[in-house]
């Protein structure tokens, strides 16, 4: 087993290098102010910092600012998990840290599009209340459309919505995500596979049945064939296209 260092000159001297020494420090000096601040610098180690440390705003925004900030909202106290300050620091190095965040900020506008412009998944983590409002997603799908699938099953089915999340290059398979009625738009299908044609297998039936829409998807992607209708799998016409 490590021996326990005791001696706060000593983890100083050490921690200027890895704040992760802060696991090998006496639990006294895991509550040291000082020498916690001068860890949390460097790395995520707030996790190992005392209790009373992890609910210190000075400590967990020194936190925030070091190069493990993005992942520190975990372990800071309640408290400042609810503290906005605290939490639009973190949020703009790590959106997805959303997660930890209190349910009050969860539910604040301004907090949840801070965190969809630097992650994708922050979205999952926002209220009911915010996966359903549209400039939160419309925000959150510019940036990546893949963010639909935690949106509201109403704006699943709004069509700028899903417009938006389906034409990035190669995102159409986002429409996986869409309401069944815009599976079936022709418009919104089209934008999907004209950049993958792999979005193909989301299509209603009637459109998987489209030729029009079939030679698009598998000019794209040959393999798509398979998710045509029966009949336009045996099309000589787009069997002599796969061919040439």
């Amino acid at each position: 087993m490590s021996r326990k260092i005791t001696d706060k000159k000593e983890a100083l001297a050490q921690l200027k290098d890895d704040g992760w020494v802060l696991s090998m420090v006496s639990d006294e000096l895991k509550a040291d102010k000082e020498l916690v601040m001068a860890a949390v610098q460097q790395d995520d180690s707030l996790e190992i910092a005392s209790d009373e440390l992890k609910a210190d705003k000075e400590v967990v925004m020194a936190a925030a600012k070091g190069s493990g900030g993005g992942y520190i909202l975990d372990y800071a106290s309640d408290e400042l998990k609810a503290d906005k300050e605290v939490v639009m620091a973190v949020l703009k190095v790590n959106g997805h840290a959303l997660e930890h965040a209190s349910d009050e900020l969860k539910a604040d506008k301004e907090v949840v599009m801070a965190a969809v412009e630097d992650s994708i998944h922050a979205l999952d983590y926002a209220s009911d209340e915010l996966k359903a409002d549209k400039e939160v997603v419309m925000a959150a799908v510019r940036i990546q459309g893949s963010a639909l699938m935690h949106a509201s099953d109403e704006l699943k089915a709004d069509k700028e919505v899903v417009m938006t999340a389906v034409e990035h290059p190669y995102q159409g398979h986002n429409l996986e995500h869409a309401s069944d009625e815009l599976k079936a738009d022709k418009e919104v299908v089209m934008t999907a596979i004209r950049t993958t044609g792999q979005a193909l297998e989301y299509a209603s039936d009637e459109l998987k049945a489209d030729k029009e829409v079939v030679m698009v998807a598998v000019k794209d992607l040959p393999f798509t064939l398979q998710f045509a209708s029966d009949e336009l799998q045996n099309d000589p016409e787009i069997l002599d296209g796969l061919d040439n």
